[in-house]
């Protein structure tokens, strides 16, 4: 025989996987608060699997926060073995949430396959991980390696790389230097938005990068004469 209370149970997270999968963003919202407030182990999987594919920005994001209340310790390994989905938006959510946890020992899989992911989500959010849980002394590998994909993307995909970098501080120094001397004019410039933005947190991203173009364009002598 059942105990109540386990079947009492039982149906609680029957209904609750029942609304994190409901055609309303409003129900699945509230679910994914219901499981995160009662912190149910039992739903990690549940959870983890929603992530993947999830259409509406605020759901995931509950959906995040709901994992962040469960112990790191089961939490962390099931999302490190999501990494190695095939479906990008389960790897980049995985990596969020992994940001949000912050545990250190997810590390080891922050690798450079993610951090150069074909797909601009999955590598937006791996920078984004790999600069909170990079640990000391490993900062500066790590900027070599962001630095290395200077020019890449769009302007908020190169938004999001300049504000990883920065976030490490001046340990990118030298990679700065490197990208500074690319033969690339899309890497200068990018490399040249980022120097202004470490130098100038409060710098707008656009101003910067647009006047790095035309320095790389011009040159710097040319870009001070035409200044009024």
């Amino acid at each position: 025989m059942v105990p109540v209370n386990a079947a009492h149970r039982n149906s609680h997270d029957t209904r609750l996987l029942d609304a994190l999968g409901a055609g309303d963003s409003s129900a699945r919202l509230q679910a994914a608060l219901a499981v995160g407030t009662h912190a149910d182990a039992g739903l990690l999987d549940a959870l983890v699997a929603r992530c993947a594919i999830e259409p509406d920005f605020f759901v995931r994001d509950m959906l995040t926060w709901a994992l962040t209340c469960l112990p790191a310790e089961i939490t962390v390994p099931r999302l490190r073995a999501e990494l190695c989905s095939e479906r990008a938006q389960a790897r980049s959510q995985a990596l969020h949430t992994l940001s949000k946890i912050g545990d250190g020992s997810a590390w080891p899989a922050i690798t450079r396959s993610l951090l150069r992911d074909a797909d601009d989500e999955v590598t937006r959010s791996a920078w984004r991980a790999a600069v909170v849980l990079v640990p000391a002394g490993e900062q500066e590998g790590l900027a070599t390696e962001l630095a290395a994909q200077f020019g890449r993307g769009d302007r908020s995909v190169q938004l999001s790389l300049s504000r990883a970098l920065v976030a490490l501080g001046g340990v990118i120094e030298p990679a700065l230097q490197a990208g500074l001397a690319s033969d690339d004019p899309a890497v200068r410039a990018h490399a040249r938005a980022t120097e202004r933005l470490l130098r100038d947190p409060d710098a707008g991203f656009d101003q910067a990068l647009d006047e790095a173009k035309r320095v790389v364009a011009l040159g710097p002598e040319r870009v001070e004469g035409t200044a009024c």
